[in-house]
């Protein structure tokens, strides 16, 4: 991006006499040209920063690309990706233009647009909208505060209109929801009937217990946690299915996970070693494929790649299956963004 030169003068002379010349008109302005000739600097100045992302993963040798910038004043984001292959073959190519209120993507390859629309009809009532053009399809809801932004009242109806609307009540401790759904009888017949959806959460003890229910099944489970040990039970009802999540912390660096089935009885475990902030070592093994593995992180794991150390992050990973060995296989993955 050129940048403006500021010119230093020395303050004139109280003593002199300054002549000045007559007015004359101003210079001309050099044309501009669009077909490769001049370019205006001012453009540049204001041209608004490009994003570019780029990913690889060995596992499926395909390249994702990602362009990205902020248009309108940075109201809105433009963002193009795309895929490619080792031959070079562009596939997946998907646009997006994103704000705070409503957002477009559209898919170039499916002719297909998705469009989401959020504003604010008056103060604690909001409007959402989402419509895919190709199926003709979407959602409508309508947001309302209750008591406060902690507690909302959310009723939606698909488009076109399939039975009654869902109507979901959120509060601090969970929420729970009221739809219409078929319901297949022995006569093959669809039967529309009500059923309600939830999850609960509250503080017992020293943990957290979470309750949710879906599809006439229960979910149960316990969250204890201190700074060095953490314990998490689980069952489902009403098929009785146990498992429990054991997690010991060894100083700042090291954490070791221990996941156990007791209807399966499959099981998995995990180490992880981190080194400073920008590098970390996973080891692990799972029963259920007979697979252990080992992976190394160059960058922060969760992280984006504009926080890694030259806004890149790489993982190495090694799988060796337990039945055979020899047909183990060493993959990574990287990621890397230029800022234009």
């Amino acid at each position: 991006m050129a940048e403006s030169k500021l010119e230093l003068k020395s303050p004139p002379n109280p003593n002199s006499l300054i002549v000045s010349a007559p007015p004359s008109s101003p210079p001309e302005s050099p044309p501009v040209t669009t077909g490769g000739g001049f370019v205006p600097a001012v453009w540049f100045r204001q041209r608004p920063k490009i994003r570019v992302t780029t990913e690889f993963d060995s596992d499926s040798s395909v390249f994702f690309h990602r362009i990205s910038c902020k248009v309108l004043d940075s109201l809105a984001k433009l963002k193009f990706s795309f895929q490619n292959n080792g031959k070079g073959e562009l596939s997946d190519p998907q646009l997006a233009l994103t704000s705070k209120y409503l957002s477009l993507h559209y898919d170039i390859e499916e002719k297909n647009a998705l469009v989401n629309a959020s504003f604010d009809v008056a103060p604690g009532l909001q409007f959402k909208a989402v419509h895919e053009v190709k199926s003709q399809q979407g959602e409508l809801a309508m947001v309302a505060d209750l008591a406060g932004p902690a507690y909302k009242f959310e009723l939606s109806s698909a488009v076109p209109a399939i039975g009654k609307p869902r109507a979901t009540i959120r509060f601090p401790l969970g929420e729970v929801s009221l739809e219409e759904k078929e319901e297949e009888e022995e006569e093959e017949q669809a039967k529309r009937i009500l059923s309600v959806n939830g999850i609960l959460k509250g503080q017992i003890m020293n943990g957290v217990c979470t309750a949710k229910y879906k599809d006439e099944a229960l979910d149960l489970r316990y969250c204890f946690k201190d700074e060095q040990m953490t314990f998490i039970p689980s069952i489902s009802l009403p098929s009785n299915a146990m498992s429990f999540t054991f997690k010991r912390q060894f100083g700042p660096s090291d954490k070791l996970s221990y996941w156990y089935n007791l209807d399966t009885n499959y099981w998995s475990t995990v180490y992880k070693h981190n080194i400073g902030k920008d590098f970390k070592f996973k080891a692990g093994y799972d029963s259920e494929v007979r697979l252990g593995w080992a992976s190394l992180w160059v960058g922060e794991e969760s992280g984006k790649a504009k926080t890694a150390p030259m806004k890149m992050k790489v993982q190495f990973m090694l799988q060796v299956p337990q039945d055979d060995i020899t047909s183990s296989s060493l993959m990574f993955r990287a990621k890397k963004r230029w800022d234009i």
